[in-house]
């Protein structure tokens, strides 16, 4: 029987990722009777707009972009073309690392440090802003960096430029294996509906038979990630994705990051999880509209698969 085909798009390449990763080289996908071709986005910013204009079917990205997509529409009264579907990255898995130990982290001690702040994307500021302003800090305190990429503040922290930087995987491992000290994990922060699917509307409903698909196929990569040792995961994933960091670097990324409970057990995507990750676009004036739960996710869809 034919697989049915879909351009799935990569948002950008990130070790959070995994599952993703993971369900396309196992077979998970074409198990579901899928024929997945993965394509790197531009950029994420064009990501959105790439799914309206049909370079791609599907994307995996954060509910932050369909968000800011759902907000423009309501300012211009107009309906957004754009859904969600499918937790698939349910905590921050952005570190903040510092040159020295301070196993006793609070928020106040990033005062009169020199930080970088991840700006690759919006989200880590977002939400770093809103647990500043939660804990009784003015983000403006904050001695920020001028902005730059991760890789560019990985390259100034090993050099003693920066004193405590905001990455996510495989860059917070380098500068750790440089000397770096994890300060503060946001995971800590608890599900936020970091990663998901989406789509346009049209398609999610023309196709719902392989957006279903897609969704029994990351439900067993996430049993998968849950149930194999970090090793075994990296074997799979690290010589096609990740060919520069070491099989080791990767296992403890991937440990890391499943004690943090980064990874959900299925993708079955809570309000709450929503509501967080709206209060800080909210706070941090990315939207100015309170976009409802139902406007974003498909829910019914998100349940699919779930084992």
């Amino acid at each position: 029987m034919a697989k049915e085909p879909i351009t799935l798009y990569e948002n950008l390449r990130a070790c959070s990722y995994t599952p993703f990763y993971l369900a396309q080289l196992k077979g998970l996908f074409e198990d579901e009777g899928l024929d997945i071709t993965l394509k790197l986005s531009p950029s994420p910013p064009e990501t959105a707009q790439g799914l309206i204009d049909g370079m791609a079917d599907v994307s995996f990205g954060g509910p932050m972009r369909v968000m800011m997509h759902h907000n423009e529409a309501q300012l211009s009264n107009k309906d957004c073309p754009l859904v969600c579907f499918g937790q698939v990255v349910a905590r921050d898995p952005f570190i903040l690392v510092g040159q020295e130990p301070n196993p006793d982290f609070h928020f106040k001690d990033l005062i009169g440090s020199k930080i970088g702040v991840a700006t690759d994307v919006p989200t880590p500021w977002l939400t770093l802003q809103d647990d500043l302003s939660r804990a009784g800090i003015d983000p403006s305190r904050l001695n920020r960096a001028p902005d730059a990429s991760m890789i560019e503040n990985t390259e100034l922290f090993k050099k003693g430029i920066l004193d405590v930087v905001q990455l996510f995987e495989p860059y917070a491992e380098e500068v750790i294996s440089h000397g770096g000290h994890i300060w503060h994990s946001f995971s800590s922060r608890g599900d936020i509906a970091f990663t998901t699917f989406y789509s346009t509307k049209t398609f999610v409903t023309n196709r719902r038979s392989a957006c279903e698909a897609l969704m029994r196929a990351i439900n067993k990569s996430l049993k998968m990630i849950h149930d194999k040792p970090a090793q075994e995961i990296a074997s799979i994933i690290r010589p096609i994705f990740f060919p520069n960091l070491k099989i080791d670097s990767y296992a403890r990324i991937i440990d890391r990051y499943k004690a943090a409970k980064v990874w959900p057990k299925t993708t079955i995507l809570p309000v709450e999880s929503f509501v967080r990750l709206k209060a800080a676009l909210l706070s941090g004036g990315l939207i100015e509209r309170d976009i409802p739960y139902e406007l974003v996710i498909d829910q019914q869809l998100s349940e699919c698969g779930v084992l």
